[in-house]
């Protein structure tokens, strides 16, 4: 588990070096529309393969003003869809070559300068001990499956789902980031010691967990801020109120058969379905339709959304600083006078912006 976890967080802390500043400017740019903020929030969490990450920013440039609350509310939105991709690299069982990753990212990381190659070492070594630590927590777990103990609570679950989602829930605010503890749960299913129908109860819970991250986040913030890292809270709790009691009663469960059976036709040159695809997968399939149906059903309530969370914390008007350019002009430049003066001014508006 210990490798496995430096693994994510060595691949994610990679990628954000990579990009460097551009995910900030990515995200406040990518946010005139909410469906541009969900497909940012998508695409940038997709980049750095951590919600939590992404979430954290947000709340950062909301609390700094450079974010309203319903552009913050669609990029959180994304990020829940974003962080399916772990699961979706952890079905893919590549266990067996992570060795040989690991070993380019060593290589990358202690015999060059650049440190651009360095950071692409960093995630190619955090990459390799994703799955070799999963290789290794996965002989360690699969003694569970005869454990009397783990049998017991995994009955409990499969009798109480809500049980489900406090252990997925409670284990996740532990670890702060859903795509270990989900990771973890595909191991489990993997060996044989938990079934799909107790995973998904906890697979709820792990999406209500991670929204931990962003609450700390927001604790001395703005009053915005705060809301923002609330309103993620709130989007997984009502996603889990609605899905849940739809898996109970087998709708869901088929939903997303349907879909993967449905990829399978539309691919061509795949053959198989739901049935041929791992436990693992199956977990990544459940944990993807959830997120993007989830957000389709909520997408259109964002004002509600931003209302509730306005009510539950209550404060004055949230003020946005505008940064962008207030006198510079380039009809100015036939005349450099009057050029250099509003370059002047402009150097103090951008004081002014900096200070506040």
């Amino acid at each position: 588990l210990g490798l496995f976890l430096f693994g994510i967080k060595n691949m994610s802390e990679g990628l954000q070096a990579v990009a460097g500043d551009r995910l900030r400017l990515f995200l406040e740019k990518g946010t005139k529309t909410p469906l541009r903020g969900v497909l940012t929030g998508t695409l940038v969490t997709g980049l750095i393969q951590s919600s939590s990450g992404t979430t954290v920013l947000t709340v950062g440039l909301v609390n700094a003003g450079l974010l309203n609350l319903r552009q913050a509310i669609g990029i959180i939105m994304g990020a829940n869809i974003g962080t399916t991709l772990t699961a979706y690299l952890i079905g893919f069982n590549l266990s067996e070559i992570s060795l040989p990753i690991i070993a380019a990212g060593v290589f990358l990381l202690f015999f060059f300068k650049n440190k651009r190659i360095n950071y692409i070492g960093q995630f190619l070594l955090g990459f390799g001990l994703l799955f070799y630590g999963m290789k290794t927590m996965g002989e360690g777990l699969s003694p569970l499956r005869d454990a009397p103990f783990f049998i017991e609570l995994m009955a409990n679950v499969e009798d109480n789902a809500l049980l489900g989602v406090l252990i997925g829930g409670i284990f996740t605010g532990i670890v702060q980031s859903s795509s270990a503890t989900i990771g973890v749960l595909q191991e489990l299913a993997y060996q044989g010691v938990v079934t799909y129908q107790q995973a998904v109860p906890i697979l709820f819970g792990d999406n209500i967990g991670t929204t931990i991250t962003a609450l700390l986040a927001g604790i001395g913030a703005s009053v915005s801020a705060r809301r923002a890292s609330l309103t993620h809270f709130l989007f997984n709790v009502i996603g889990t109120l609605i899905f849940l009691p739809l898996f109970l009663v087998g709708f869901f469960g088929e939903v997303v058969r349907l879909f993967t059976d449905f990829i399978y036709i539309l691919l061509p040159g795949l053959t198989g379905g739901w049935e041929t695809i791992n436990i693992k997968m199956q977990i990544a399939q459940t944990h993807g339709v959830f997120n993007i149906s989830n957000t389709l059903i909520q997408l259109p309530f964002i004002g509600v959304l931003a209302t509730i969370v306005t009510k539950l914390i209550p404060g004055g008007v949230a003020e946005v600083i505008d940064p962008s350019v207030k006198y510079l002009e380039p009809r100015f430049l036939g005349n450099p006078s009057v050029a250099l003066a509003n370059a002047n001014r402009e150097t103090l508006h951008m004081g002014m912006i900096a200070s506040e």
